[in-house]
């Protein structure tokens, strides 16, 4: 795959709250936003419309929905992982998508949106950035939005600063997922 094809992969947002007013939705918005703005292809995936079921279980990974996310995430330039922290960590339904999809993560540039309910847990999402690392050798964006209620406007959108960093994270997604297809194109 050359550079040029490699710069038309979308990068996947994949929106982990299961609560149809999250904040962190709203940072996957403002991430898609952008993207769109600066003519990237993009795919938003809210896992609040998809019916997953928990990894593990009898079938799991034959389920149709699981094998549509595995091939969207297989097809993925860079992942951007929007999500709720709970109990110092992403929230169950991140953590059951990844486990899910597997393999399909395999060395892809990850950045992560986090929202969370307070300011002691921005070292949330290095668990799971670890298994990334560790089990896909997934290369970790060290740019990563982490965020409270006070960031919000009180119309609940993103505010100019919190907008800002996820622009930087949309964008160096997006940088990240260029360099490394010029690296594989250009081997020792």
């Amino acid at each position: 795959m050359s550079t040029t094809e490699s710069a038309r992969q979308p990068v996947v947002i994949l929106s982990c709250s299961l609560n149809p007013r999250s904040r962190s939705h709203k940072l996957a918005l403002a991430a898609e936003a952008f993207l769109r703005a600066s003519d990237q292809p993009v795919e938003l995936i809210d896992l609040a419309d998809h019916d997953l079921p928990m990894c593990g279980g009898v079938g799991s990974f034959d389920h149709p929905a699981v094998k549509t996310l595995t091939e969207t995430i297989q097809a993925a330039g860079a992942i951007l992982v929007s999500a709720p922290v709970y109990n110092y960590d992403l929230n169950a339904a991140a953590k059951n998508a990844m486990e899910l999809t597997g393999s399909g993560w395999t060395e892809k540039p990850v950045g992560f949106l986090c929202a969370a309910g307070g300011t002691m847990s921005y070292m949330s999402a290095i668990g799971f950035a670890n298994s990334l690392m560790f089990d896909f050798r997934c290369h970790i964006i060290p740019r990563f939005v982490y965020c409270i209620r006070d960031d919000f406007t009180d119309a609940g959108e993103p505010g100019p600063e919190i907008t800002a960093r996820v622009e930087a994270l949309a964008a160096s997604a997006v940088d990240l997922t260029r360099a490394l297809a010029w690296v594989r194109e250009n081997p020792r």
